[in-house]
């Protein structure tokens, strides 16, 4: 693949600039230009400062309210949540691109559980009759015994959702609340049917516009496509064929994100574990050298960096890592993991820890807390001169 020839940083700065982590350029547009701008935000049951889908926004907007989070994702004519990347919150406009993967599951005729017959009639009808229901309403989502043996009704609900039938229009804690699609999107989207090849070059193209540039499998993993699927599409979405210092396969990169250069000020925070800037490790890795894992699901004495250990992003760079939790007004940071080379020399030290402390007290100071305890460093020798007093 010829093309256009970047440099590891300038790909990185684009990508760092197209998630929002690098300008104010999607600052300005507040939490529902945001949700435009990003294309998708992963939705996870773990809380532990604030649920995922809320801590991306403020890893970009700084102390917004949950309030306002909530209204950008579910409130009228906001977004919708769909299977992306994983379950997602997509921006509404998006429901007509989504139409190949409904498509594909009706073809299928199940996802994870057989749909017993007649309970979907019986959840639509109830639907029609009472209005926008949780699946405790319907009947209750567990059989008993463990998670992942669900009722006929939560079978049936997910089934629905996953044709386009009904969609979540808003949650009450963390459960769905269902309606009729045909009364929550609007009939200029419900109506559009566009073919797979009009869907994925929809979807290639945001794609591209949210990483910057990437390589056909970065394209791919943003909405779980295929490769393949990237490749056919890739030309009719305009992408411009690029060659990066150091990436053994081509990309592609948004014709926008190449149209003027990056400027402006990097963003020193705390990121979720799924934050789209790391929600994909191999990539993670080849733009940052940052090596990303989720432990939450490790058992605890075999976990190196902690529970929910939330990368640190400072100066367009993840520098280490602080597993979070809150003890009354106290955040509590369990374990602080800083890279070797942020710490490799007594000015890298310095200004890591002014990051650490920024991102740290910022943090705190949006979930109520007005003091930081740290109760591990690693490199353990730096613990004696981490310190993490409120900035001036």
């Amino acid at each position: 693949m010829d093309g256009i020839e970047l440099s590891a940083d300038e790909a990185r700065r684009l990508q760092l600039r197209a998630q929002g982590l690098l300008g104010s350029g999607l600052r300005r547009g507040g939490m529902r230009g945001l949700l435009g701008a990003l294309g998708a935000v992963q939705l996870d049951t773990i809380s532990v400062l604030a649920r995922s889908h809320e801590l991306v926004p403020y890893a970009r907007l700084g102390a917004i309210g949950r309030d306002a989070v909530e209204a950008a994702y579910w409130g009228e004519g906001a977004g919708f949540e769909y299977w992306a990347h994983a379950a997602s919150v997509l921006p509404l406009e998006d429901w007509p691109l989504f139409s190949f993967r409904r498509r594909a599951f009706r073809a299928r005729g199940w996802r994870w559980h057989k749909v017993p017959e007649g309970v979907c009639e019986d959840v639509l009808k109830r639907l029609r009759a009472e209005g926008p229901l949780t699946t405790k309403e319907l009947g209750g989502a567990k059989a008993g015994g463990d998670w992942w043996q669900w009722s006929d009704h939560k079978i049936a609900i997910e089934w629905l959702l996953d044709i386009g039938e009904v969609v979540c229009v808003r949650r009450i804690g963390w459960r769905r609340v269902y309606d009729l699609a045909e009364r929550a999107i609007p009939s200029r989207l419900l109506d559009r049917d566009p073919d797979d090849t009009e869907c994925l070059t929809g979807l290639v193209a945001r794609s591209a516009r949210c990483l910057g540039v990437g390589t056909r499998t970065d394209l791919a993993d943003y909405y779980r496509l295929r490769a393949d699927q990237v490749d056919a599409v890739a030309e009719a979405a305009g992408l411009v064929p690029v060659k990066v210092e150091g990436w053994r396969n081509g990309a592609w990169a948004d014709p926008g994100a190449l149209a003027e250069p990056v400027r402006g000020r990097h963003a020193t925070t705390l990121l979720s574990p799924f934050d789209s800037l790391v929600w994909d490790r191999a990539r993670t890795s080849r733009m940052f050298g940052f090596d990303h894992r989720l432990e939450a699901y490790v058992p605890k004495a075999k976990r190196v960096h902690g529970y929910f250990a939330m990368p640190v992003l400072a100066g367009g760079r993840l520098l280490g890592r602080v597993d979070p939790a809150r003890e009354g007004r106290t955040l509590v940071a369990r374990q602080i993991s800083l890279e070797p080379w942020a710490v490799k020399t007594a000015a890298r030290r310095e200004t890591a820890f002014d990051a650490l402390r920024t991102a740290l007290w910022r943090a705190a100071e949006w979930v109520g807390c007005d003091a930081v305890r740290v109760e591990k460093v690693d490199p353990s020798d730096l613990a004696s001169l981490l310190v993490l007093d409120p900035p001036d």
